[in-house]
């Protein structure tokens, strides 16, 4: 190969190297998010199968701990606030209950019996025809109740969430300050609850139907990576190979 040709070689053959280089790094940062993953989901499987704690205290709301908390079970007595129920569009499609499809779930704000908060607890799925409070008036718990379910952290909306509706008790995603605020309720626990299948003995909603569910396609994609670096290594070779043969 001639100094001619020997230079119109280095220049692909450097950024060749920077694009190999950071195509084997993104895999390898699929690979620490698939073993994060992994570590996260055996963490979550064993959390829920603790025994139920108390709420975390109102002190600790502000900057509470969602890595050690979330999926948690947790216990809280109070007093509902059906008025202000909110209903959350979703899709059930692998209940654990009788009821799925399309409905809603419903968050009622649950005021504390000790006087320190309000919760905004998912007491559970009802289907479309069962939204209204009226056509469930058994499951509208009245006077002071126990709740037992999973601590969930807020559920944060993206540019395409319609803005809440509390008029029609419409809300977009589980977020407990959009509720709060679409209410009026200023003591509000920035977290929510999900009630499990014993918190509503009266029917719907139906409780228990928290989706413990994490997508997981790190390997896939790290494999994508590494398969696009070893594919730019073919290509460059190839092409140097013939660039060689013709000079």
């Amino acid at each position: 190969m001639n100094a001619e040709a020997k230079t119109g070689i280095v220049i692909p053959a450097v950024l060749t190297a920077v694009a190999f280089v950071i195509l084997v790094g993104l895999g390898s940062w699929q690979l620490q998010r698939l073993h994060w993953k992994e570590e996260l989901m055996a963490r979550v499987a064993q959390r829920i199968e603790e025994p139920p704690a108390p709420l975390p205290p109102r002190s600790e709301w502000a900057d509470l701990d969602y890595a050690r908390w979330e999926y948690r079970p947790v216990t809280l007595h109070g007093r509902f606030d059906h008025g202000r129920e909110a209903r959350v569009y979703t899709l059930l499609s692998e209940p654990k209950g009788r009821e799925q499809g399309a409905g809603y779930f419903i968050l009622t704000p649950l005021s504390l019996a000790d006087g320190s908060g309000t919760v905004i607890v998912n007491r559970g799925f009802v289907p479309q025809e069962r939204a209204g409070p009226e056509t469930r008036s058994e499951g509208q718990t009245e006077g002071d109740v126990t709740v037992t379910g999973l601590l969930r952290a807020p559920e944060a909306g993206n540019m395409f969430t319609p803005a809440p509706d509390p008029q029609r008790k419409l809300f977009f995603s589980r977020d407990a300050a959009d509720i709060a605020a679409g209410y009026g309720i200023t003591d509000a626990a920035p977290f929510t609850v999900d009630a499990d299948a014993t918190s509503n003995p009266g029917g719907l909603p139906q409780g228990g139907e928290t989706r413990i569910a994490f997508p997981n396609r790190h390997l896939e994609y790290a494999l994508t990576w590494y398969g696009l670096a070893a594919g730019l290594l073919g290509v460059f070779g190839a092409w140097a190979w013939s660039r060689r043969r013709r000079s």
